[in-house]
């Protein structure tokens, strides 16, 4: 079970899923999903929720910043309003396009609707 060593769970998932993305290419894109939450939760954001920036700040990998979203659009909420925070996690999602496993991308959903 050597393969659990390299990469952990991001591994796992490239090697269940068939696909190897370019690791420099990925690095960028990691990078610009990274400057795009910290953007999200700006100056405001990152003094009355260090422990969302820190997560989003030292994330290793494009798995790690999916989950931290979650933070993110609770950080978001508190600050603007779930409606607003809603609005940019929608958009913030493309960003992952092509960057996680497939079974991991977020799908629409019929709720959006109403």
């Amino acid at each position: 079970m050597r393969w659990f060593k390299h990469g952990g769970l991001t591994a796992l998932y490239e090697r269940l899923s068939g696909s190897t993305p370019d690791p420099e290419r990925m690095a960028y894109r990691v990078e610009d999903i990274r400057v795009a939450m910290l953007d999200m939760l700006g100056e405001q954001g990152e003094h009355s929720h260090p422990q969302v920036a820190r997560r989003i700040r030292y994330a290793g990998d494009s798995l790690a910043l999916w989950y931290a979203r979650a933070d993110l659009m609770a950080a978001l909420a508190g600050l603007h309003g779930e409606q607003l925070a809603r609005t940019r996690m929608v958009s913030l999602s493309v960003l992952f396009e092509g960057t996680l496993p497939k079974g991991m991308a977020s799908r629409p959903s019929s709720l959006s609707r109403f």
